[in-house]
Parts: C-alpha cells; structure tokens; sequence
C-alpha cells in the first residue's frame, strides 16, 4: 500500500498550514536571529518553497527541509564581491509540514532549519552544527 491509511486523519497526516503562515514562521524565525550575528551575514536572499527538486547527480529521494547555495564567508576572498550573486537560503514548505503535526512543531522545525542554513552561511558544516544540536 503507497498512500497512508492514516493521512485523513487530521493528527497523523500532514498538517495544513497555508503559504502566509509559513512565510511568517520563517520571517519570524529570521527575526530572531541575534542582532550581532545577522549583521554579519554579507549578501545572502532568503527564500521559501514548497519542496526540493533533486538535481542531475542527487539521489532522486532526496528530502530537504533547507538548503544553502553559495559561497561561505569563511571561503570568500577579495574576489569574491566582485559580481557576485547572493548567496541562497531556501527553506522547504512540504517536507517540514509533514513531518510536523502542530503549528508548535513547524515554528520549531522552520527555525532549527533557518539556524542550520545560516550556520552554513558562516562556514559551520552539517557534522559540526549536528555536534551542536542543529542536525
């Protein structure tokens, strides 16, 4: 059986949120970001989308709840402002809504995800930030 027995069943299917609140739990999930930290953070756009498309090479089951795309501050050099795109935070609607079954749990979820992706902003790997609790 493919479909979940369960998933009509409003506390073990995914939970319905719409996009505005989403937005907001990411906004504010952002807007708790200490001051002194994202003054630091240097060219880098913050996005929501429903869910992430593996690419050419990826396992195509490949489930992300954020991703970061672009050049770490602790890896740029006096090249890289020259031109450069911002970096990208993508945050991921569908996935981190089915695995929540409260609003509690997205508000949770969406900022341990925006910590994540920022963190990686800064240069912190996916082995340290899960050392510290942020996996």
């Amino acid at each position: 059986m493919t479909r979940d027995p369960l998933a009509s069943i409003p506390s073990f299917g995914p939970l319905r949120m719409d996009d505005a609140d989403f937005d907001a739990a990411v906004e504010q999930a952002l807007a708790a970001i200490p001051a002194d930290i994202s003054a630091r953070m240097d060219n880098v756009a913050v996005f929501v989308d429903d869910d992430y498309i593996p690419r050419e090479g990826d396992d195509p089951s490949t489930v992300l709840l954020g991703l970061y795309e672009g050049t770490p501050l602790t890896e740029r050099d006096s090249w890289w402002g020259a031109g450069s795109l911002p970096d990208r935070i993508t945050i991921y609607r569908t996935p981190i809504l089915d695995i929540c079954s409260s609003r509690k749990q997205v508000i949770h979820e969406v900022t341990v995800t925006v910590v994540h992706e920022i963190a990686h902003h800064f240069g912190i790997s996916d082995e340290r930030l899960h050392e510290l609790g942020w996996g």
